[in-house]
């Protein structure tokens, strides 16, 4: 009997390594490498027709498609000096693209790793319930909570005309404004999954420190956030692209002084497509950002999903 046992194991371990190695092996495979090239140069052919257009002059872009630039070599920078320095400068709005994002990515991983850490760490009456309440939060549509934020900071909460409990904001377009947005709307998925990563950590780590004394502050800044470091950072990449690449909350909170560049862009063709042909170099102006942010933090990113899938 205790023979019949400990051979089941061993044979599920055999079956699991043998079928890793067939998936690694097809991975690998001249087939799979051949058809991962194919699907990388049709997915960078729309990018690259995008950049020869930003790079054509107004006259080329209507009489002719990008790759007529191969037989008819025709390049131009007016389309860039337009956007960077002529009078539909998008310099004003790229800047408030990054006073946005950053507080925006920040604000959110403040507040949700603490809160991880409380719903992982911090025994207390209802904490299942909660977090099964702020889980549930991710299903509601975005577009469902922007009338009542909008209503929330432009006439505030108030019992009746004597008891006001918050006056709202006094002006519209404000950068706070689309702060606070995009942190409710990223907290529910943040806390979730920094929650899944912050949750993981051996209790004997913990309860080690809490023998030698350690508060919780203590435990949280010194042995839970640096080990929880490439969840974090993978999230505020995710985040960071977000926040950098929205259009409808910029739309709904950030208008004026505010306007971040997806919303410049949307408005830079005008009413009637007068400046369409800047568009294309607007576009490669407003994703400068994001390819950095991306590609100097790409390993944070992936060591936070590997190590997320790993731990246990």
């Amino acid at each position: 009997m205790t023979t019949a046992v400990s051979a089941a194991p061993a044979i599920d371990e055999r079956s699991f390594r043998a079928a890793t190695k067939r998936t690694k092996r097809r991975l690998t495979s001249r087939g799979a490498t051949i058809a991962s090239l194919v699907i990388a140069v049709l997915w960078t052919i729309p990018t690259v027709g995008l950049f020869v257009t930003s790079i054509r002059p107004r006259d080329e872009i209507i009489r002719t498609g990008w790759w007529e630039i191969f037989v008819n070599p025709t390049v131009t920078f007016e389309n860039y000096e337009a956007v960077l320095f002529g009078s539909e400068s998008l310099m004003g709005p790229f800047i408030n693209s990054i006073a946005i994002s950053l507080p925006a990515t920040v604000f959110p991983l403040v507040i949700a790793s603490m809160a991880a850490y409380a719903f992982a760490w911090m025994p207390f009456k209802g904490r299942d319930t909660i977090f099964i309440l702020v889980f549930a939060l991710q299903i509601v549509p975005i577009q469902m909570a922007l009338v009542p934020l909008l209503s929330l900071f432009s006439r505030g909460v108030k019992l009746d005309n004597d008891n006001v409990i918050y006056e709202g904001l006094q002006q519209a377009g404000l950068f706070s404004q689309v702060w606070v947005a995009h942190t409710i709307f990223a907290l529910p998925l943040a806390i979730f999954l920094l929650h899944n990563f912050i949750s993981q950590i051996p209790g004997d780590v913990i309860e080690a420190a809490r023998v030698d004394g350690a508060s919780h502050g203590q435990i949280f800044f010194r042995i839970v956030l640096p080990l929880s470091l490439p969840a974090i950072a993978s999230f505020a990449i995710f985040q960071f692209l977000w926040v950098w690449n929205d259009l409808l909350v910029a739309i709904i909170f950030a208008g004026g002084q505010a306007s971040p560049i997806t919303r410049a862009l949307g408005e830079l063709t005008g009413e009637f497509g007068r400046n369409w042909q800047l568009l294309p170099a607007g576009a490669f102006i407003s994703i400068i950002v994001p390819l950095i942010v991306f590609f100097s933090l790409q390993r944070y990113f992936v060591r936070g999903l590997l190590a997320g899938s790993t731990k246990g």
